[in-house]
């Protein structure tokens, strides 16, 4: 049940916004009482942040999957972009605007362990990309990890609309890889950015 709950409120957290969903919502929408969520959940803020957990978990287990497909660096960034897309497309509002806005501790707690996560999987990417010749050998992998995960970051926390944060995370995306490309990671560049358009 507990499961179901947190399954349930986040897809409504997701779709309507973390602020606007009641617990009353939640309940009505599962046709149970609030009482049997109480149960489980303390309060709203406690559901949110068993539910951005799972979010951030079912997030890192479709990376690994992509990953694992074994695309060449460029290419698996651009199929990790359509992964977040498929996910996040029923979505107007940004899921991290809104939780930055309303819940700061839970949003402050959960970036703490996405900055983690990205940092060590875009680490691999480019140490992938410059096994591959696609990246330069002299790239700073340290430097090149954080202004990526530093503009990501700040696209989805300062825009409200999930579009344009698509978007502009397609144009950081580009960025990044024209930053430490080789003149054959360019042309793979390109390439993808044509299937874009």
């Amino acid at each position: 049940m507990k499961d179901k709950i947190i399954k349930k409120a986040t897809d409504m957290f997701l779709k309507l916004g973390f602020k606007s969903v009641t617990m009353d919502d939640i309940a009505c929408e599962m046709c149970i009482s609030k009482k049997t969520i109480y149960k489980y959940f303390s309060n709203k803020e406690k559901l949110i942040e068993e539910g951005t957990e799972v979010v951030h978990q079912k997030i890192h287990t479709l990376m690994d999957n992509v990953v694992a497909q074994n695309h060449n660096a460029i290419a698996e960034n651009f199929q990790i972009r359509e992964m977040f897309k498929e996910m996040f497309q029923s979505f107007d509002q940004s899921p991290a605007y809104q939780l930055k806005k309303h819940y700061p501790e839970i949003y402050e707690k959960m970036m703490c362990n996405e900055i983690e996560d990205c940092s060590q999987m875009f680490r691999q990417n480019i140490e992938k990309g410059i096994k591959e010749g696609l990246y330069r050998k002299e790239t700073d992998i340290e430097a090149a990890v954080k202004f990526y995960y530093t503009l990501i970051f700040s696209i989805n926390e300062n825009t409200m609309l999930e579009k344009e944060a698509y978007e502009l995370e397609a144009k950081a995306l580009e960025y990044h890889t024209r930053a430490i490309a080789t003149a054959e990671g360019i042309t793979e560049l390109e390439k993808h950015l044509k299937s874009l358009i």
